[in-house]
């Protein structure tokens, strides 16, 4: 399939490699074995539960091992789609230009700037290709497409990331939580910490050490939540030509601005922000004064590393700075 490509096509790829695929799925079934001895008790409830647990240790290994891995390569008269499970043979198919009747873009459902490219065929069959790479240039590589197969009325997808963009945004804008939610918190936590204290009262028991211990942490949690709330939403980033506007809250929620040039960038990475690197990945940018600050979720590795090389492009980053 590489023979087959030039400089000018489009790749677009979904699915694991073997190698990453057997690290998941070891994982996977080392914590399902994990439940192996309380099949060898004499307590129904452990034994069903390490039932339960190696069969969904099972089923979680075979979807990670069978699911295939799929490229496709659009040139400009034709797409070629690969398909290869793991140990599988691959599967080819070819769909010519005069096959193709229409285009949509839908976005995804789970990440706000994942875009993949919908085919009708003159057959009716529908065909969804893997997620766009480069979320950055999501309008150019849609106008391309629809033009090398004739496609007409293609409407172009709202993108917050598209380099076209004067400001690109990730995130949302932020607001407060509006006080009454946050009363309601508090008094929640402090419900929660006062009802062990409670219920041994209500009993006749004398409460215990642990008891009397939530009170006064129940109070100290529901004052955090009161004042510093607002923290939890995040941050809103406005990329412009020459700097990046960042907008966030103040515990007692108004709102904090700060401002990032190039030459205060000391370095501009690519991380990780929770369990999977095709959904969690961010852009962090430390600056030369010490501060570090972490962009909102963008979504798999390669789509953060075409918004952190915009990034780079438009505050004029140099290189050494860029550990992209």
């Amino acid at each position: 399939m590489d023979d087959a490509t030039a400089s000018n096509d489009i790749r677009l790829r979904e699915g694991s490699s073997i190698a990453q695929r057997l690290v998941v799925a070891g994982s996977a079934a080392a914590v399902a074995l994990c439940f192996t001895p309380g099949l060898f008790t004499h307590d129904a409830l452990e034994i069903i539960i390490s039932v339960v647990a190696l069969l969904a240790g099972a089923a979680f290994v075979g979807v990670t091992m069978l699911t295939p891995a799929v490229v496709w390569i659009i040139t400009p008269e034709q797409i070629l789609i690969g398909r290869q499970r793991p140990f599988g043979k691959l599967q080819t198919r070819v769909v010519t230009k005069d096959d193709i009747a229409g285009l949509q873009v839908p976005g995804s459902k789970t990440a706000k700037a994942r875009f993949q490219l919908a085919f009708t065929l003159a057959s009716g069959e529908r065909l969804i290709s893997p997620p766009l790479a480069d979320v950055t240039h999501v309008h150019d590589t849609v106008a391309r497409i629809a033009t090398q197969f004739d496609v007409p009325d293609v409407e172009a997808p709202v993108n917050p990331l598209d380099a076209s963009n004067p400001e690109m945004r990730l995130g949302d804008p932020i607001e407060p939580f509006s006080q009454r939610d946050i009363r309601i918190a508090a008094l929640i936590v402090v419900a929660l910490s006062v009802a062990p204290y409670a219920y041994r009262l209500w009993r006749g028991l004398q409460p215990q050490w642990i008891d009397y211990m939530l009170l006064p942490l129940g109070v100290i949690a529901a004052f955090g939540i009161y004042r510093f709330a607002n923290l939890l939403t995040g941050a809103f980033w406005i990329v412009r030509e020459g700097d990046i506007r960042i907008e966030r809250l103040w515990g007692n929620g108004q709102p904090r601005t700060d401002q990032i040039e190039g030459h205060d960038v000391k370095a501009i990475t690519i991380e990780r922000r929770g369990r999977s690197e095709d959904e969690h990945c961010i852009v962090v940018i430390r600056l030369l004064s010490g501060r570090r600050f972490r962009s909102p979720r963008i979504g798999s590795r390669t789509e953060a590393r075409a918004v952190g090389t915009e990034i780079v492009r438009r505050l004029g980053i140099g290189p050494e700075a860029n550990q992209i």
